[in-house]
């Protein structure tokens, strides 16, 4: 399988904006988020003062455990010194020399003839590469370069020493056949690229943006750049969903814990402008009281059926009618918000007998060790036996239980919260799975929360099974 790197810009993107710009705090809560998340580069915006940007840029060096953090470096040399004081602290640094290729750019915005540009590339690359070992060449509007200098500048980028070239469709407008000729070309033209990495970095003007990345991929591509809100460039979660969904086919596979991927998109909603202005405009104006919990004692049965579809299930007659007994019990000592439901639902609801037990389990983990699961269902009295490696320890068992079923379902969200207090206390934890657009709840509480996430995938992998036979 393929490892594709996801670059995440949303530091480097939210800097061009007005409308949604983030706090120092923000910033850094994206970074960690993305850090945890598996994403393989940060990359922020170009020093705009060295005081006051480099403190931002330091402060995420530090913070940054396994992602790396990249840099653009300007047009001087003096600049790409100031870019590397601030980024060397991190564990994996990385400059990037982006400079426009297409004429009209280079004139207008650079001030450089293109006859001058190939030798400015060559300079900027080296003076990087004397500093960091990982340098970034990043041809800015290259679809709309002449293409001889755009193989002219790759050429001379590369041989300075350039460990990545990154190929912007800064313009938006590439088919995906178009695009991955381009970078065939490319390939073709300077025979070193098949010994760098190449990344895409494309605008998203047609809403062509992830099919361009992808078809650039399986061009040879290693790379692809995101961003948290993307309304420019890809969405970070839309680049997720198709690795999610289609990695396999196509031969590719990336760092990105899918695990946790929904829950850590929902605590960056601040950084995504759709959302923070979604969410601004449903907060209540000055002296106004908040909003009621979704459901309460005076609930009737379609209140809870239409709140049931709001979070995504169709739920039979019967189904339906054991949910709103169970909101009514709990609704007389108080309300039942929406994660209260989906519980209910998971719990309550879509009841059918079991096709796969769990036998037992072996979960390995560590800090200097990949976690592995080695996992045993039983089905009509057969065990059956599965082994996986994963992102994390639940991802590696729900990894394991898919090589047993043989079937990849998307997991559309995972919770985990504590039953009870104390050492032993008892955890729980709610899956869903989407099967043909339906979603599939399973609950599992347990005192190892390893175990509880298990089951709570079995439970909703036997509501597939049952209904799909």
């Amino acid at each position: 399988m393929k490892n594709i790197q996801i670059i995440d810009m949303t530091l480097k993107e939210s800097a061009a904006r007005t409308d949604n710009t983030l706090s120092f705090k923000e910033k850094l809560a994206v970074a960690r988020q993305l850090d945890r998340l598996g994403v393989a580069c940060i990359e922020c915006p170009q020093l705009a003062d060295a005081k006051t940007d480099g403190l931002l840029v330091r402060t995420l060096a530090s913070v940054l455990k396994e992602s790396a953090l990249s840099i653009p470096v300007g047009l001087t040399c003096e600049s790409v010194k100031d870019a590397y004081a601030a980024v060397s602290g991190a564990q994996h640094p990385r400059l990037v020399v982006a400079v426009p290729t297409a004429a009209a750019q280079m004139e207008y915005v650079s001030h450089v003839k293109p006859a001058a540009m190939a030798g400015r590339i060559s300079e900027l690359v080296a003076c990087a590469k004397s500093l960091c070992k990982d340098v970034e060449f990043s041809a800015e509007d290259a679809t709309r370069a002449e293409r001889s200098f755009l193989i002219s500048a790759v050429r001379a980028a590369v041989e300075a020493g350039a460990t990545s070239v990154n190929i912007c469709d800064s313009a938006g407008v590439m088919l995906p056949t178009e695009f991955s000729a381009l970078i065939n070309e490319l390939y073709a033209a300077v025979p070193a690229l098949a010994e760098l990495e190449v990344f895409v970095q494309c605008a998203n003007e047609m809403n062509m943006a992830v099919a361009n990345s992808f078809a650039a991929a399986a061009c040879g591509a290693v790379g692809i750049k995101t961003s948290v809100g993307g309304t420019v460039y890809p969405r970070l979660d839309a680049v997720a969903q198709v690795l999610r969904l289609r990695g396999e086919v196509m031969g590719m596979t990336s760092r990105l814990s899918m695990t946790e991927f929904k829950r850590a998109m929902k605590q960056l909603w601040f950084a995504d402008p759709q959302a923070a202005r979604s969410t601004e405009a449903r907060q209540p104006a000055a002296g106004e009281e908040k909003p009621e919990v979704a459901l309460n004692a005076m609930s009737t049965l379609s209140d809870v059926v239409e709140a049931v579809k709001a979070i995504g299930y169709e739920l039979s007659e019967e189904d339906a009618a054991k949910v709103h007994e169970e909101v009514q019990r709990m609704a007389k000592m108080r309300g039942v918000n929406e994660n209260e439901l989906d519980a209910i639902v998971a719990t309550v609801a879509l009841a059918v007998p079991p096709t796969y037990k769990l036998v037992d389990y072996v979960i390995n983990s560590g800090n200097i060790i990949t976690p592995t699961a080695n996992i045993r269902l039983e089905r009509r009295g057969e065990v059956l036996q599965g082994l996986s490696s994963g992102d994390g320890p639940v991802d590696a068992a729900f990894r394991a239980v898919e090589r047993i079923t043989g079937h990849h379902y998307e997991l559309d969200d995972f919770q985990i919260q504590s039953v009870t207090e104390g050492r032993e206390a008892m955890g729980n934890a709610l899956v869903r799975l989407r099967s043909n657009g339906k979603l599939y709840s399973g609950k599992g509480v347990s005192t190892d929360i390893i175990g509880a996430s298990i089951r709570a995938y079995v439970a909703a992998l036997n509501k597939i099974v049952f209904e799909e036979k």
